[in-house]
């Protein structure tokens, strides 16, 4: 293997919250090989046993399952995934009208709230279908997952404010070409956000930032911002197997990563909602 995965380490300072919630990763079984137009499966295919160990080390109680690239749109990955992890796990899947009803049944009964758009190479299902995916997700009560160069936001704005389903801004905005608190295209951030059916996901910083590790400046000052603006509408997530990663030297240390990310929110009562009462009011679990 090029990459080797840390599951155990030193403990984060930060002390996670009882229920703690993480709202984005991926999840993969050995016997569901990677399709066409996605990236492939990650290099030792990390599935249950190996999320459970790193659940353990940071403090994680619960987590949101999110239908992985690899595996475009079928979601038979997802759904065993979240079967072998139990109630302690939901999901987020990849539909649109062509997904059979059979398989939407499925979906509910495995634990899948939410749907994804991701308008970037390997998405599986871009913004051109942004209005079935909202039309399916009133209908089952689910909320979506959009995530795209928040660069363009400004373009999309008019189609974003639309959208009727409970929505999250993903992977903090993933603003590639790179914004400031003071830019336009947070202005139009916390427009969607005052709609009130917009959350934002703090989630793989190193993803997007212009200014790198370990701070990640950029990111954090927009972080900073929007916690601040509107703390009942951040969510966390440990973006976790890492899948950008591809040697053993780019792999975060996830104690590091949590640490970091969240001194961004500005108290241990903004931590408690981004990692507990906002994913659960998000996503349906029960409260602790």
């Amino acid at each position: 293997m090029t990459l080797t995965r840390t599951f155990e380490g030193r403990q984060p300072r930060i002390a996670m919250p009882k229920g703690a919630i993480d709202t984005q990763m991926h999840m993969y079984l050995p016997e569901f090989p990677g399709l066409a137009g996605g990236p492939p499966v990650p290099e030792g295919t990390p599935g249950p046993d190996e999320y459970r160990r790193l659940m353990t080390w940071i403090g994680i109680d619960r987590v949101v399952i999110t239908q992985g690239n690899a595996h475009q749109r079928d979601n038979g990955n997802l759904i065993a995934c979240l079967r072998a992890m139990g109630n302690v796990a939901k999901g987020v899947a990849v539909v649109t009208r062509e997904t059979p009803l059979d398989e939407l049944q499925e979906l509910i009964e495995v634990g899948v709230v939410g749907a994804r758009i991701m308008d970037l190479p390997g998405g599986a299902v871009d913004l051109t279908h942004l209005e079935e995916v909202d039309s399916i997700a009133q209908e089952l009560g689910w909320c979506i997952a959009v995530q795209f160069d928040g660069s363009h936001i400004l373009d999309h704005e008019e189609r974003l404010s639309a959208i009727k389903s409970r929505w999250i801004f993903d992977h903090h905005g993933k603003f590639f070409a790179g914004v400031t608190p003071d830019s336009p295209q947070i202005a139009a951030l916390k427009r969607l956000i005052d709609k009130g059916n917009c959350w934002f996901k703090f989630a793989g910083c190193y993803e997007s930032s212009r200014s790198g590790g370990p701070d990640f400046e950029d990111i954090a000052a927009i972080a900073r911002v929007i916690a601040e603006y509107a703390p009942d509408r951040i969510i966390w997530g440990t973006n976790w197997p890492h899948n950008n990663a591809k040697t053993t030297a780019e792999y975060p240390d996830d104690a590091d990563l949590l640490d970091t990310v969240l001194s961004w929110l500005p108290s241990e009562e903004a931590r408690h909602k981004a990692l507990v009462t906002n994913p659960e009011e998000l996503f349906g679990f029960d409260p602790v």
